[in-house]
């Protein structure tokens, strides 16, 4: 099982990875449904983490300093998704352009073998936006199709590279609404309550 880091302190489980993406939903007069996205979207992350002496510094200003500005870091990935993957790289070059709004993505594969599990948490280097991926890519020569969602932000040139593992990055604003402080028990231990965060996008 993979550990992940906030302000150098532990993530607990349970850790909520939530898909916002505004839908609206239509009923005709003849009771047909229609759904219908802004394609607009957005990963939100909740979670807790243990307090410990030499993280208290870290974790009080990040719940009371810079709240404002966008700041990032390893995003975590499903248990799963950890132990399925075999990628022998976290950083690999595209094959050729992929246009904004695809949900395909070619990938060189000439120098990066092994399986991309779907759950897959990806980047480009271009822009800050994370995507899941939908499909395993098994990755042996030539180009890969890896399917993603949501669609692609921006358009990506063959010199982007795709980002997993450590290379992906969540870039993230923390929310408002659960900014509080940091609460002592015993004097040793430390707690910011639970920590939300909103991606950048």
């Amino acid at each position: 099982m993979s550990v992940y880091f906030y302000e150098g302190a532990q993530i607990l489980a349970p850790l909520s990875i939530i898909s916002n993406e505004p839908m609206f939903d239509i009923d005709s007069v003849s009771l047909k449904k229609q759904r219908a996205s802004q394609g607009a979207q957005r990963w939100e992350l909740a979670f807790g983490v243990i307090g410990e002496p030499d993280t208290q510094v870290d974790l009080f200003l990040s719940a009371a300093v810079g709240i404002e500005t966008a700041t990032t870091m390893i995003m975590p990935q499903l248990n799963k998704v950890n132990d399925r993957s075999t990628l022998d790289s976290t950083s690999t070059t595209l094959f050729g352009s992929t246009v904004a709004g695809s949900s395909i993505v070619n990938v060189d594969a000439s120098a990066t073998t092994g399986l991309l599990p779907k759950g897959s948490f990806i980047k480009f280097s271009n822009h800050d936006k994370l995507y899941v991926v939908t499909a395993d890519a098994n990755f042996t020569t030539g180009s890969t199709a890896v399917s993603i969602y949501p669609t692609l932000k921006t358009t990506v040139a063959a010199a982007d590279f795709m980002r997993t593992d450590a290379e992906c990055t969540l870039t993230y604003l923390r929310s408002i609404d659960s900014a509080t402080g940091i609460t002592f028990t015993d004097g040793v231990l430390s707690s910011i309550g639970t920590v939300e965060l909103i991606e950048v996008v």
